[in-house]
C-alpha cells in the first residue's frame, strides 16, 4: 500500500506524452502517479487506521508545474517533476509522515522527499534535457491506494 497524489485522466494523459524521449521499461498510464508515502504489505487490521490518516491529512489546493526530467542512477529510474516544489506539497507530506509515524507505521524513505513521478524503470540512461509542454496537474486530494497481485495499482480512497 501507499499514499499518493492519483492524477485525474486529462492530467494522466498529459503525463503520458513526457514518457516520449524516455527510455526504459515505461510505466503504463494508468499507474502513473506521485508517490507521497510507501508502506508496504500491510495487514487488513491496519486499513481503518490508515483511513483515518488519509482523511486527517489535509492536502491542501494544489497545482503541480510538471516541467523537468530527472534520473536515479540506482534503480535506473527516469522521472519528471517539478524545478519549483510547492511548500503546500512538502507541508502535506511532512504531515503525513508524521501522522504515520504517530500511529507506529514506518513508511519507506530514501532520505528526502523528492517529489516526482515515475516515468520508466530499467532506464539506461538520464532523459535528455525538458522541452516539452510543461504539465500543470491541479491536485484533488491525496490517494490510499493498493498493489494488487496482478501488478494493477489500486486507489482505495481518496480525500478530496
Amino acid at each position: 500500500m501507499f499514499f499518493a497524489l492519483w492524477p485525474d485522466e486529462d492530467v494522466r494523459q498529459a503525463l503520458l506524452r513526457l514518457q516520449q524521449p524516455v527510455h526504459g521499461r515505461l510505466i503504463p498510464p494508468e499507474k502513473l502517479h506521485l508517490t507521497m508515502a510507501f508502506l508496504g504489505q500491510q495487514p487488513a487490521e491496519a486499513l481503518p487506521v490508515l483511513l483515518d490518516i488519509l482523511h486527517a491529512t489535509h492536502v491542501p489546493p494544489l497545482q503541480l508545474t510538471v516541467d523537468c526530467y530527472g534520473y536515479f542512477k540506482r534503480p535506473q529510474i527516469a522521472w519528471a517533476g517539478m524545478s519549483a516544489v510547492p511548500a503546500g506539497l512538502l507541508a502535506a507530506q511532512g504531515e503525513l509522515m508524521a501522522r504515520l509515524e504517530a500511529a507506529g507505521f514506518s513508511a519507506a524513505t530514501h532520505g528526502e522527499f523528492k517529489p516526482h513521478i515515475t516515468l520508466a524503470r530499467e532506464a539506461k540512461e538520464a532523459p535528455a534535457d525538458f522541452s516539452g509542454v510543461p504539465v500543470l496537474w491541479n491536485v484533488q486530494g491525496l490517494a490510499l491506494v493498493e498493489s494488487m497481485p496482478d501488478g494493477r495499482y489500486l486507489p482505495f480512497a481518496q480525500n478530496r
